[in-house]
């Protein structure tokens, strides 16, 4: 009914009792239904009221991923599994990013890139102006889909940037790399951009493999 726009954002569900006359169904079987429209973000219920249709977002559809994402994870080869997908997402956002970039976005993008030379030296910092930079990216080609793509990502894999970030001289690599990827961006050489993000990516999964077969527990 949602789908076919019978029920539109902002419209509000007819009451359990009318859904369960209308489709033949039990008060069970109508909680259940409503319970997974919740979940995938096409309703929402305040307190005495009955659900209404929601827009669904990006962030939505990414958050129903996340417990999957997790297990995959967890498995053997799912960290590396995940480092491919990231490189393959990221190469591709740094070619868009490339070819359409404007002048406001390149201003955007060049502060995330001198707060993240600012915070050599302070590892919290760091990591946070590093993530910021890489979200600069994925918002220059204004999809949301893209930008809820990559905060999952970054959600994801915060182990790899923490154990990556502890090998010597991470940082000062990081923002040449960083710095290397603007300049590609800046210039609209899209070639270029993903050479140097694809660079980027695969030096940050050596340095994490590197500290993680260091590790006691690696």
């Amino acid at each position: 009914m949602i789908h076919t726009g019978r029920y539109a954002p902002g419209d509000q569900l007819p009451s359990e009792k009318e859904i369960m006359e209308e489709l033949g169904v039990g008060r069970s079987t109508v909680r259940e239904a409503m319970l997974s429209l919740q979940k995938m973000g096409l309703t929402s219920v305040k307190s005495g009221e009955r659900a209404r249709v929601t827009e669904p977002t990006a962030q939505v559809l990414v958050n129903e991923l996340s417990g999957a994402a997790r297990l995959l994870l967890a498995q053997p080869g799912g960290v590396q599994r995940f480092q491919e997908a990231r490189a393959l997402f990221e190469i591709g956002l740094a070619r868009a990013a490339a070819q359409s970039a404007s002048e406001e976005d390149l201003l955007r993008l060049k502060e995330t890139l001198d707060a993240n030379f600012r915070a050599i030296g302070d590892p919290v910092g760091f990591v946070r102006t590093d993530v910021a930079f890489h979200y600069a990216i994925a918002v220059i080609p204004r999809n949301t889909i893209f930008t809820a793509l990559y905060n999952a990502v970054v959600e994801w894999l915060t182990e790899q940037r923490e154990i990556s970030g502890k090998a010597p001289m991470s940082p000062e690599l990081a923002y040449a790399a960083h710095e290397r990827i603007f300049k590609a961006i800046a210039a609209h050489d899209a070639v270029a951009a993903e050479a140097a993000m694809q660079d980027h990516l695969d030096q940050v999964a050596k340095l994490y493999w590197q500290v993680k077969d260091q590790r006691p527990d690696g």
